[in-house]
């Protein structure tokens, strides 16, 4: 099938390298000129593993091709899949702006009935907006469909390839068939691909990233309990996780959620429900004890150091938000830091892959170390924000070397307390109790 992707992020980049890995002729088009050149020298913006050698690989194939022309790319293609950035407005709502105006802009492009799949998140309604718009702004026939991605940054290309199941949102039953086929190849082993109204579809996206948001949120506040009540999370963590209602996924505690998704679906869809007359009070409190928790470890720090942290220097492992990317949207380590310096102390900071991005954030505010050991220098403090597999077995003796006090915060319970008050260090997690 003859393919289009508009907006070459992460999921415009990904989908694109995979649907042209099954065969496919896709165009990606994207407004940003420096990213398209690169693209054309495979080169790829974002960090994202495997996704370089599908792209290299689908390049010299000529399966797939990168330009800044909306109208080739409409042109081109039978299938338009629409990947564009719906950030987070002031109100809490998701901003269309990047979404109606490409619909604009493409409006005298359609040269034959096309179907156009909204792969971003996008608030209930607004494929039924864009049905209309291309209704009056069209002699072709174009149908929108509602086509919510699920992938998680890091395992994107598996999250894609074989997917849990495949939603499509349409009342067309031309569109849904034609989807059928090109998703077909990644369904071999049964999964499902499960077609409902586009509302519903548009909703689902959010409900699953919230509910997701919820689980995590509650194992934090139960964390903090656990904390006053002398209880460990991770037993607790493994009680419940055994019941197949509840599962073992997304129970670990620590210091809150972060990323592109969560924080913002979460608001957006409280936005909606506000907007239909209905309070959804679950997760407006899931919003409120997230921002809260990624706080949390400053009460620790200050406990520790009997409020005086002003003129300290803390070493800082990890940035992105998980490991596995090099995103920092929303991620916890940039409130934390943000809380630190304003209390006088100074950071130094390492991260795998976001260092970067983090560069671009932060600025000169704090150091930037080249490992996760010259972090460490003179330190008073270890905080860990990021459980990259990299800090899971460090060398002790040469951290204890490196820093002025032993003493860590670990804000993702990456280690065993007992081992490491063997190794002579103070530490102090989330949910767990404190071993003097």
């Amino acid at each position: 099938m003859k393919i289009g992707i508009i907006g070459t992020g992460y999921v415009g980049l990904v989908q694109g390298a995979c649907l042209a890995d099954t065969g496919n002729s896709v165009v990606c088009m994207d407004i940003d000129e420096k990213k398209i050149k690169g693209l054309k020298r495979g080169h790829i913006p974002i960090f994202e593993p495997g996704l370089a050698e599908i792209v290299e690989r689908n390049i010299s194939q000529k399966r797939i091709e990168f330009t800044t022309s909306l109208k080739y790319t409409v042109e081109q293609s039978k299938i338009i899949f629409l990947c564009l950035p719906t950030p987070q407005s002031e109100d809490g709502s998701a901003d269309l702006t990047h979404v109606l105006g490409v619909i604009s802009e493409m409006l005298p492009c359609i040269n034959d009935s096309k179907i156009v799949v909204s792969k971003s998140t996008v608030p209930v309604g607004t494929c039924d907006k864009l049905q209309q718009v291309f209704k009056k702004g069209t002699r072709h026939h174009v149908e929108v469909v509602s086509n919510p991605e699920f992938l998680k940054e890091g395992a994107a290309i598996q999250d894609l390839l074989k997917p849990d199941r495949i939603i499509i949102g349409t009342h067309s039953k031309d569109a849904a068939t034609m989807l059928r086929e090109l998703y077909a190849p990644f369904v071999r082993t049964g999964n499902p691909i499960i077609v409902m109204d586009i509302r519903s579809a548009e909703i689902t996206k959010y409900a699953a990233n919230s509910f997701l948001a919820t689980k995590i949120t509650f194992m934090n506040d139960l964390a903090n309990l656990c904390e006053k009540v002398g209880a460990d999370i991770d037993c607790i963590r493994k009680g419940i996780g055994s019941d197949p209602r509840i599962g073992h996924q997304f129970l670990f505690a620590g210091a809150g959620f972060g990323g592109s998704c969560f924080p913002k679906d979460v608001k957006a869809l409280v936005k909606t429900a506000s907007d239909a007359g209905h309070r959804l009070r679950v997760l407006e409190t899931v919003d409120q004890v997230n921002e809260d928790q990624k706080k949390v470890l400053v009460s620790k720090i200050q406990h520790h150091f009997k409020g005086k942290i002003k003129g300290l220097h803390f070493a800082m492992w990890g940035i992105a938000f998980k490991p596995q990317t090099d995103d920092i949207r929303e991620a916890p380590s940039l409130a934390l830091i943000e809380e630190l310096l304003s209390l006088g102390v100074t950071i130094s900071v390492h991260d795998p892959i976001a260092m970067e991005n983090a560069k671009k954030r932060l600025g000169k505010r704090v150091t930037y170390a080249d490992s996760s050991y010259r972090a460490l220098e003179k330190a008073d403090a270890l905080i860990i924000i990021t459980e990259w597999n990299e800090f899971r077995t460090p060398d002790f003796k040469i951290m204890r070397k490196a820093m002025k006090h032993p003493v860590i915060f670990d804000g993702r319970n990456i280690y065993d307390p007992i081992e490491i008050k063997e190794e002579g260090f103070h530490y102090y997690c989330i949910g767990r109790p404190h071993l003097q």
